[in-house]
C-alpha cells in the first residue's frame, strides 16, 4: 500500500505490485488460449513501466507514428498499427516501426500498399471493418454510431479479400464484458464469415476489460476457444487497453482552498479535471475519492471538488466526508492511471502531475517530474 504522506502532490502514482496482479492475469488468458494479447497504448503508455510488461506482454498496439516508434524503441517490437488515416510524409514511418498495418477504408488500403510492395511487403496489412453494432451506449465512443467515420461496412467488402490484405479488424467495445464481445462476434462472423475464411488473422480490437473484479474469465475463455476451433487457420489478436492499467494507482491532489456559494462548499485542488482527468468531463463519469462517501450523505460535511484551471466547468460533485475538510488535506482519487496520462494537456498553463512508481519493495520512484519549461516549450 503506498504511504500518501511521502508523495509529491500532485502525482499519479502506479503500484507495481497491482500492475503484476493485472499482468498475470492477462497474460494467463493469453497462454490458456492462444490468442495473441497486445497492450494499447492510446489508454496506457508510461514507458519507463515497460520493462515490467515486458516480462509478461511483448507486443502493443499504435494509432500514430510516435506511438509506433515508442513501441519499437521501448517495448522492443514493432507495433500493430492501425490509424484513421495515413498520409505520404507519416505512411514510411509506419513502415519503419511496424509489423502489421490496418487500413480504415479501401482507398487507403489502395494508395498506400504500392508502398508495402516497394518496401519488400515486410508488414502484414488489414482492413478494419465496421459490423454496425455495439453494446456501447455512449457516442463519443461508439465506433459504430450512425455515419461512423471508422471502418468498411460489409456491403462496400463483398465476399472477396482483396489481394494484399492479410487480416480483419474491428473494434467495437468500451470496458466491455465478455458477453458483448460474445453478441458482437455473432454479428462479425454472420456479416464477414466468408472474409475471415480467407485472412490470416483477425484483429478484435480494444476495450475487453478483463481484469475489471466481475469479468467473467472462464466465459471469455471458452469463447476464444471456440472462436480459435471455427477458425483454427487464423491468429486471433486483442488490444486492451485500460484493463492493463486498470485499479492500478491514484492521482494524489491537495486542498488548497476552501469556497463557498450559496451554501456549496468547494474544495479548490492542486490539479484539474479538465487537463489531467478529461474523461471525468467527456463521459462524463464521477470518479472514487479514498475515504469519501460517492454519493452525499445529508448530515455530513460535503463538498464538491474544483480544479485550477480557469475552465468555469473544472468542477465535480458533490462527495460527503466523516470530517471536514482543511487545507492541506490530501485528496486521492482511484483509478486514475488509464486514459489520464495519455490525455493530459497544459491548458491554462496549468502545472503537469509528476508522475511515479510504487514499487513492490515499498519505494517510491519518480519516473518525471514538469516544470515551466515543458509548458514554454510546447508553446513555440
Amino acid at each position: 500500500m503506498i504511504k500518501i504522506h511521502e508523495i509529491p502532490s500532485p502525482c499519479y502514482v502506479m503500484e507495481e505490485e497491482l500492475l503484476r496482479k493485472n499482468l498475470s492475469l492477462i497474460k494467463s488468458v493469453k497462454d490458456r488460449t492462444g490468442v495473441n494479447i497486445i497492450l494499447a497504448f492510446k489508454a496506457f503508455a508510461l514507458w519507463k513501466s515497460f520493462p515490467i510488461i515486458r516480462e509478461y506482454i511483448p507486443h502493443s498496439t499504435a494509432s500514430s507514428v510516435f506511438e509506433a516508434q515508442l513501441a519499437f524503441e521501448e517495448m522492443g517490437s514493432p507495433a500493430h498499427t492501425f490509424s484513421p488515416a495515413y498520409t505520404n510524409e507519416n505512411f514510411p514511418v509506419f513502415l519503419k516501426y511496424s509489423s502489421h498495418i490496418t487500413f480504415n477504408s479501401l482507398s487507403q488500403f489502395e494508395r498506400f500498399y504500392p508502398m508495402v510492395v516497394a518496401d519488400g511487403n515486410k508488414v502484414s496489412c488489414g482492413i478494419r471493418v465496421n459490423p454496425e453494432y455495439s453494446e456501447v451506449e455512449t457516442d463519443l465512443y461508439n465506433p459504430c454510431a450512425p455515419g461512423s467515420r471508422l471502418g468498411v461496412t460489409a456491403d462496400l467488402l463483398g465476399d472477396n479479400l482483396p489481394e494484399g490484405l492479410d487480416g480483419i479488424h474491428f473494434h467495437t467495445l468500451c470496458e466491455s464484458s465478455s458477453y458483448d464481445l460474445e453478441k458482437t462476434l455473432e454479428v462479425v462472423e454472420a456479416k464477414f464469415d466468408k472474409l475471415l475464411r480467407q485472412a490470416k488473422w483477425l484483429n478484435m480490437g480494444g476495450g475487453h476489460l478483463m481484469t475489471r473484479s466481475d469479468y467473467d474469465i472462464e466465459h471469455l475463455v471458452g469463447l476464444l476457444t471456440k472462436l480459435k476451433a471455427k477458425y483454427p487457420h487464423l491468429e486471433i489478436i486483442m488490444e486492451p487497453g485500460s484493463a492493463f492499467a486498470w485499479q492500478t494507482g491514484v492521482l494524489i491532489s491537495t486542498v488548497v482552498d476552501i469556497v463557498e456559494n450559496h451554501g456549496i462548499k468547494t474544495a479548490m485542488l492542486d490539479v484539474s479535471f479538465a487537463c489531467h482527468m478529461p474523461d471525468c468531463l467527456e463521459m462524463p463519469y464521477k470518479p472514487q475519492i479514498r475515504g469519501a462517501y460517492h454519493d452525499p450523505i445529508e448530515g455530513k460535511p460535503t463538498y464538491r471538488m474544483g480544479g485550477n484551471s480557469c475552465l468555469s466547468g473544472d468542477f465535480m460533485g458533490d462527495w460527503s466526508f466523516d470530517e471536514p475538510l482543511a487545507i492541506g488535506d490530501k485528496i486521492v482519487f482511484e483509478d486514475m492511471i488509464h486514459y489520464t496520462i495519455v490525455k493530459t494537456t497544459m491548458f491554462n498553463g496549468v502545472s503537469h502531475p509528476a508522475l511515479a512508481l510504487w514499487s513492490k519493495d515499498d519505494k517510491l520512484q519518480i519516473y518525471r517530474e514538469f516544470d515551466y519549461n515543458d509548458y514554454k516549450n510546447r508553446m513555440s
